[in-house]
């Protein structure tokens, strides 16, 4: 086990500056452009890729650095640059990590190169688990997988929502129900591989923030695929199916949900896409009251504002350390028996919401003016405290678990 530690070693300094280096030189010159069109930055994209930043190979290096620091600093450094461009490079990764996670050696080695493609011909991936009318209650969820035995596939309908790069994805991770009466233990994940008939992008959503991230539905309407595509074979599923089906007739439907136990432990990543957003606006007020002046000196000068920069980077160290603290547990084992993940990712996405418009307050005029960054950043940091799990639905989480109740 790594010992806990405040301090990033020589290699972790190393790489935190280099996608410093390339969130400043690359990310922000291009992040107000893509923020406009409201489009998928591929140029961007591919300049990552040729770095080795939009990689499995370095993601997977971040994700087992033991210390539990790599993926947080990674994500702090690259949503410092833009939240949407960083989303835009990182989304992919949640469908990868979907089959790295439950997927066979053969499933990871054959699907997740496609989902990156390389350097001259980028691709992206989708996760697609939302729906219209199952967002937080995942125990909700419509999309229907049934299994054709006759022909080995599985024909699969729905609708999924909010999906980050929906529609656009080479390759799509759809979870679907395969036991109605399991409720959220009833479901499966599946690939759609490139290309399959039935699967099409539904409504692209215009929004407030985080534009340059494309955000869809998909709709699937009898969309088949073969049984070599449900994420980790057909026999582990009916086993699980099984356990699931014997804990219910004993009243094991009350212990805790896994995919939950999952979302708790990936929170943290999410927390550090928050400090990163705040880090930035903090360093844009903190520079702009150093030099502008009013009334004869620099408005730093006045307590009304040195005091909110003073609360914004307190705030910004003090989500830095509930991630770090958080990450650190997972990649250690440790349990989480007061909601330590649900703590980080709470407390930074309320930091980044408010740190931003406290930015906004300080540039005044400026600040609410496309002219300057901090205003982009505050419509960005919005989406800290509604995905990967709503502020309200972290609360709950925490409470119920400081309670010693299940969660569902």
């Amino acid at each position: 086990m790594a010992e806990f530690t405040m301090e990033l070693n020589d290699e972790q300094k190393e790489v935190r500056d280099w996608l410093h280096g390339f969130a400043a030189d690359v990310i922000r010159p291009a992040a107000a452009e893509w923020d406009e069109r409201e489009e998928t930055p591929w140029p961007v994209i591919q300049e990552a890729a040729k770095v080795g930043i939009y990689s499995l190979d370095f993601y997977a290096q971040q994700y087992f650095d033991p210390t539990g620091l790599g993926i947080p600093m990674a994500m702090e450094e690259l949503f410092w640059g833009d939240a949407g461009i960083a989303l835009s490079i990182v989304g992919t990764g949640l469908a990868a990590v979907g089959v790295l996670a439950n997927g066979t050696d053969e499933q990871i080695g054959t699907w997740i190169p496609q989902m990156y493609g390389d350097a001259d011909d980028v691709k992206v991936a989708a996760f697609c688990s939302s729906e219209p009318d199952a967002g937080s209650d995942v125990a909700s969820m419509r999309t229907r997988a049934v299994y054709d035995e006759a022909k080995d596939e599985w024909v699969i309908n729905g609708t999924k929502t909010w999906a980050t790069n929906g529609g656009i994805a080479n390759v799509h991770v759809v979870v679907a129900v395969v036991d109605p009466e399991l409720g959220s233990k009833g479901h499966a994940s599946f690939i759609i591989p490139p290309n399959t008939p039935g699967l099409s992008q539904g409504q692209k959503f215009k929004k407030h923030g985080i534009r340059a991230s494309h955000t869809a539905e998909v709709v699937l309407e009898n969309v088949r695929i073969p049984g070599s595509c449900l994420l980790g074979g057909k026999d582990k599923l009916d086993e699980r199916l099984a356990r699931a089906r014997e804990r219910a007739k004993s009243g094991g439907e009350r212990v805790k949900n896994a995919a939950m136990a999952t979302f708790e432990a990936s929170r943290p990543a999410v927390g550090a896409m928050a400090v990163g957003t705040a880090r930035a606006a903090y360093e844009e007020a903190l520079e702009y009251a150093k030099t502008r002046e009013q009334f004869g000196r620099p408005i730093i000068d006045n307590q009304g504002v040195a005091f909110q920069l003073a609360d914004m980077r307190t705030q910004i160290d003090a989500a830095r350390l509930l991630v770090w603290r958080a990450s650190w547990m997972a990649v250690n084992g440790k349990p989480f028996t007061a909601a330590e993940g649900s703590m980080s990712k709470l407390f930074a996405s309320e930091t980044a919401k408010k740190v931003t418009a406290q930015a906004i307050q300080i540039l005044g005029g400026n600040g609410f003016t496309r002219e300057y960054p901090v205003e982009r950043m505050h419509r960005d940091a919005a989406i800290y405290t509604i995905f990967e799990g709503t502020s309200e639905i972290q609360r709950l989480v925490i409470a119920r678990t400081l309670a010693g109740m299940p969660i569902r």
